[in-house]
């Protein structure tokens, strides 16, 4: 429903709970996707699959502003394509590290990567901010729009599905990364083992746990900006600086948790031991710092810090149970971890959703609500990780027990 206008940007007057279900709906894609292209990516290549999600997003994200003024039917709709084209991005950039990454740095590489989705969170609440309290909230979806663009040029001038193919790496460089990979049975050509895969409880203690996880985040990134603001009534480019601090921390422990769990390693922890405690480190403090919020809100100063606590350990968890398929699973690792990442992504979906209905059933207690919730799933989760979680290669995923459907 159309509110009025400030300045000269629409103001639309949505209740919580059609603002849950907008928040919630560009992961309605994302969850069809995820698996899909992983497997797609690593047989017909990374580099078109991303690079094709890239300019999809990029291209949505400039027709967001658009879809808004014709009505939340037609921006629901254009949120949930704009979730097929991200799905299939995340997705399809796993299959890179098959052939990219040397095993024993896989886990380096890959918390290094996903710490940019942390670091992108950290960038759109700064800078959104900023750009919707200077010119109008729909400049920062034409801005992002733009940039996402250019990036997608960048990456089919400067990405390589192979360092085979690759025409600037040096010839050391070359022969050390497929020198590491000769020994690595690639999954592309090969059917998956689909029924052991539903047997495998290792394999399902990581997708639950990675849920639980997820919730967490969503509701981190999509409601902090929200919980400062009805709490403690901060003007929106206030607002957007504060709710980006916790997320340059989770930056940085993002990145710091790869090293974190090589330095273990190397004191002779077993690999299924680190696994569990960077997931532990990442998931029992930080739910546990959301349930406090709602009982410390007199006082600001607090809040933040804990929102930093809280965002900051988070990512510790990405070299444990998300990239858990390559200690599992090997060669169907950029399928697994796609898979995990599906299911994780339903959670994406049900956490604004849910959270907008308890906020506007009970605007008093809604906040406890949400945050107990958070609690309850993600404790489930990683006690049955904690259980069942493996680091060693399972049966089906060996070449000489393959199953077929």
């Amino acid at each position: 429903m159309r509110g009025s206008f400030l300045g000269k940007a629409p103001v639309y007057d949505w209740s919580p709970q059609t603002q849950g279900i907008i928040f919630g709906s560009i992961n309605y894609g994302m969850v069809l996707t995820l698996a899909p292209s992983g497997y797609l990516a690593g047989r017909i290549g990374t580099k078109r699959i991303v690079g094709a999600a890239l300019f999809g997003s990029s291209f949505l994200s400039l027709c967001t502003p658009l879809a808004a003024e014709l009505g939340v039917v037609s921006l629901i709709v254009i949120r949930i394509v704009q979730g097929i084209t991200q799905g299939s991005g995340l997705g399809g950039q796993f299959a890179l590290w098959e052939k990219w990454g040397p095993p024993h740095e896989r886990s380096r590489l890959l918390s290094i990567a996903l710490s940019g989705l942390v670091l992108a969170g950290f960038a759109a609440i700064l800078l959104g901010g900023l750009i919707s309290e200077t010119y109008g909230w729909p400049f920062a979806f034409y801005i992002f729009g733009g940039i996402g663009c250019v990036c997608c040029l960048l990456w089919f001038v400067l990405a390589y599905d192979d360092p085979v193919s690759h025409p600037w790496i040096s010839i050391s460089e070359k022969e050390y990364i497929i020198s590491s990979l000769a020994q690595q049975v690639s999954s592309s050509k090969q059917s998956l083992p689909i029924k052991a895969m539903l047997k495998s409880l290792p394999l399902w203690s990581m997708i639950f746990c990675c849920f639980g996880h997820q919730w967490l985040v969503s509701i981190l990134i999509v409601y902090t900006p929200t919980y400062i603001s009805s709490v403690y009534n901060v003007n929106i480019r206030d607002n957007g600086i504060l709710s980006a601090i916790p997320f340059i921390a989770a930056w940085v422990f993002g990145i710091l948790g790869g090293q974190l769990a090589d330095f273990l390693l190397t004191k002779s922890f077993r690999l299924n031991t680190v696994r569990k405690i960077v997931t532990v480190l990442g998931i029992l403090p930080s739910s546990i710092l959301t349930v406090v919020l709602p009982y410390l809100s007199s006082s600001f100063i607090t809040t933040v810090a804990l929102l930093t606590i809280s965002c900051g350990l988070s990512p510790l968890s990405q070299t444990g149970m998300y990239i858990n398929a390559l200690d599992i699973a090997p060669r169907y690792s950029s399928f697994l971890i796609g898979v995990s990442r599906g299911f994780a992504y339903i959670a994406a979906i049900l956490a604004p959703t849910v959270s907008g209905y308890l906020l506007s059933q009970d605007p008093e207690f809604g906040w406890k609500n949400v945050f107990l919730l958070l609690l309850a799933i993600n404790m489930f989760g990683l006690i049955f990780y904690l259980i069942f979680g493996e680091a060693e290669v399972q049966d089906w995923a060996k070449e000489r027990k393959l199953t077929r459907l």
